[in-house]
């Protein structure tokens, strides 16, 4: 099992329509195969710099390979996190 995570701040302000319409397009990399466990949530601490997180879980290696090159993923980089997102860190573990 790989646990894909990645918090992030978008350019958007919050509460704007689109901030709103990005977390519409990332809830769809639900939709890929090999995604388990699917979480997209909101940063609640004031010690840290990112706003959102979205989490995810893959049954091994081949199947995070799959999602990384699936078209809808690649689309989704292209046209909307190097568009809208401010800042990430990507976390990638296994047991």
């Amino acid at each position: 099992m790989i646990r894909h995570i990645v918090p992030f701040r978008l350019t958007h302000a919050h509460g704007s329509a689109a901030e709103a319409d990005f977390l519409v397009a990332n809830r769809r990399l639900a939709d890929i195969p090999g995604v388990e466990n699917f979480e997209l949530l909101r940063q609640v601490s004031p010690k840290s710099n990112f706003d959102f997180c979205v989490s995810m879980a893959f049954a091994d290696q081949a199947a995070y390979e799959a999602y990384n090159t699936h078209p809808a993923h690649v689309d989704f980089v292209q046209t909307r996190w190097l568009v809208d997102v401010a800042d990430f860190m990507e976390i990638d573990l296994t047991e």
